[in-house]
């Protein structure tokens, strides 16, 4: 073989090998291969609400914030439902999630609402809070000390998660926020 012929695959086989290397870093993956996601809340819960107030308040979140998009959390996707039932009456909302941010087992979550029976809560932001502790998860809800129809709530913010969901009602899952690289 000619020597520039040796020094050129030589110099191939290094770029193809730094690709590869580069690829496999760039975002982490999951069991199986699939890429990670940079930070997810999934799941379904009912609030723990004492039986005498007749209330039954539920929640379930799709929400997901892409690799590519780990630096900025207002790029999340998905949804989030909320029902609340006080005796006959059921009040719904369907919420398209605009800025997902997580930390350990803490998520926090905002979007602004598409579809509802509540009078003036269409198109408003709400923010949700979950404590996954994998047992008796916890929730919080923007609306605590004020009302979703009046107050503006900002982007990736709610109340802490001062609620706990029914016992043994550990459905939801936290996937820590990887900012930069970093695990948050």
């Amino acid at each position: 073989m000619h020597p520039r012929t040796k020094i050129a695959a030589v110099a191939v086989a290094l770029l193809v090998g730094a690709g590869a290397t580069g690829a496999a870093t760039a975002a982490p993956t999951r069991e199986g291969g699939a890429p990670r996601e940079a930070a997810a809340l999934t799941g379904a819960a009912w609030l723990d609400r004492a039986p005498a107030t007749g209330e039954k308040v539920h929640f379930s979140f799709d929400a997901h914030l892409a690799w590519a998009d780990r630096d900025d959390p207002r790029a999340a996707t998905g949804t989030f439902r909320y029902s609340h039932a006080v005796g006959k009456r059921e009040f719904t909302a369907l919420v398209r999630v605009d800025c997902l941010a997580t930390g350990g087992p803490v998520a926090t979550v905002t979007g602004i609402v598409e579809e509802t029976n509540v009078p003036d809560l269409r198109d408003k932001r709400v923010g949700v809070s979950v404590y996954d502790d994998g047992k008796r998860d916890r929730l919080g809800y923007s609306w605590l000390a004020s009302t979703p129809q009046t107050d503006e709530v900002p982007p990736c913010n709610a109340a802490a998660p001062h609620e706990k969901v029914v016992r043994g009602g550990g459905d939801f899952r936290v996937l820590p926020w990887i900012y930069d690289g970093m695990a948050r």
